[in-house]
């Protein structure tokens, strides 16, 4: 009996290329998103900190509170373009997600015909080797 052979084996290893293609775009997204989201906790920290420190001091001029003032206006700046670079990041990381997903899906669809196949397969391949035996067995009855 032939080998097991499936035909569409290159059609199964692109759909692997494929989705691990798809998989390392999500991971880059994720990982844009979340630098992000570290350099927007970042900002946020810094304000923070700057605020606390202004207050602290006992000696405290106009221009201290001023140069808080334009501090926290360049603060909240950079904060709604962090956000807005969020929201483009978390748009590209759901269609990743939908890009990964898919080809998760057409991977499994194919791995799953292979395994039918190799099912039918080993199914023609042991009933041959039963009907090989039988012959075998009754061959051996019939000359003595």
């Amino acid at each position: 009996m032939k080998p097991f052979r499936f035909p569409l084996q290159k059609v199964l290893a692109w759909r692997r290329s494929e989705l691990d293609a798809a998989e390392r775009k999500f991971r880059q997204s994720a990982a844009a998103l979340a630098a992000v989201d570290r350099e927007r906790a970042a900002l946020e920290a810094a304000g923070i900190q700057a605020e606390m420190l202004v207050r602290g001091w006992s000696p405290l001029c106009g221009r201290d509170l001023s140069a808080l003032g334009s501090f926290r206006v360049h603060v909240r700046k950079n904060d709604q373009q962090l956000a807005a670079q969020r929201t483009q990041c978390s748009a590209r990381l759901a269609a990743a997600r939908g890009a990964m997903l898919e080809a998760r899906r057409r991977l499994r669809l194919l791995e799953r015909l292979q395994d039918r196949r190799l099912e039918d397969w080993r199914a023609a391949r042991d009933k041959e080797l039963e009907d090989l035996a039988s012959e075998s067995y009754l061959a051996r009855w019939s000359h003595p």
